[in-house]
C-alpha cells in the first residue's frame, strides 16, 4: 500500500470529493485508511452512570485507498506515488516532480 500514517491526502471520489486531511491510521489488510475530517459517521454513546447523559459523537470511518491521492510535500499537488530502490533502501517518490515524499 502506497499510503502511510501521517501522509496528507486528497479524496478524489465519493461524497467527500475534494477534501484533504491527514492519515490517522492505515489498514493495509483491508486496503483502507482513516483520514481526519473525512467520511464522518455518527456514533450514539449510551450513558455509563446513572444521571449521566448520552452523547452523539462523530467518528471518521475508513475509506478505500483507491479513492485517495497523496499530496506531495515538495510540489504540493495530488500525485501518484512510485518507488525507487537505491542499494538496500526503498524510497517513495512523486511521479510528477520526481522528489522523494
Amino acid at each position: 500500500m502506497k499510503v502511510k500514517k501521517g501522509d496528507n491526502i486528497l479524496v478524489i471520489t465519493g461524497k467527500d470529493k475534494g477534501k484533504t486531511g491527514k492519515v490517522l491510521r492505515a489498514l493495509p489488510k483491508e486496503r483502507k485508511v482513516l483520514i481526519e475530517g473525512v467520511n464522518m459517521k455518527v456514533h450514539n454513546i449510551r450513558p455509563k452512570k446513572q444521571g449521566e447523559k448520552g452523547q452523539i459523537v462523530k467518528v471518521p470511518a475508513p475509506i478505500f485507498t483507491s479513492n485517495v491521492k497523496v499530496i506531495c510535500s515538495k510540489c504540493g499537488k495530488a500525485v501518484r506515488v512510485g518507488y525507487k530502490i537505491e542499494g538496500d533502501k526503498k524510497d517513495r517518490i512523486c511521479k510528477k516532480c520526481g522528489q522523494s515524499t
